[in-house]
């Protein structure tokens, strides 16, 4: 079965925010393997990757997931980006968006929605996730 991860690295973010991407950038990716085994190996030239939450995806694949995600959210076109050597997968969110989600998600629980707080990098993590699997 594949399983559907988010990976964040802070020495990406940390770069992200000099360069002007911002410093929510977040791997998104599909594996048959161990998630944390990818992220030891390490993404875009960098080895302090974290997953942040990992799921089983059921038959879809990371062209697929990729592309749906893509639809919503800015992708991090590593052609311009020299730094992160191509990595595809790499997408730019922005805190609006989660607070938005986490919202909604309040609402429709039947919770008070009136205190979202701050999005934490796992409210980010299932945020890509849930509209991966859309």
């Amino acid at each position: 079965m594949a399983t559907i991860f988010v990976a964040r690295s802070a020495t990406l973010s940390d770069w992200g925010a000099d360069v002007g991407l911002g410093k929510f950038l977040f791997k998104v990716g599909i594996t048959e393997s161990d998630p944390a085994d990818l992220a030891a190996a390490g993404f875009a030239g960098l080895t302090d990757w974290t997953i942040l939450k990992s799921q089983d995806a059921g038959d879809a694949t990371e062209a697929e997931v990729l592309e749906r995600l893509g639809k919503r959210e800015k992708t991090v076109d590593p052609t311009y980006y020299p730094r992160i050597k191509g990595e595809a997968g790499l997408f730019k969110l922005t805190e609006q968006a989660v607070q938005r989600h986490m919202l909604l998600a309040r609402a429709l629980a039947g919770e008070d929605e009136r205190k979202v707080g701050k999005p934490k990098p796992a409210d980010f993590a299932a945020y890509l996730i849930t509209n991966a699997l859309r």
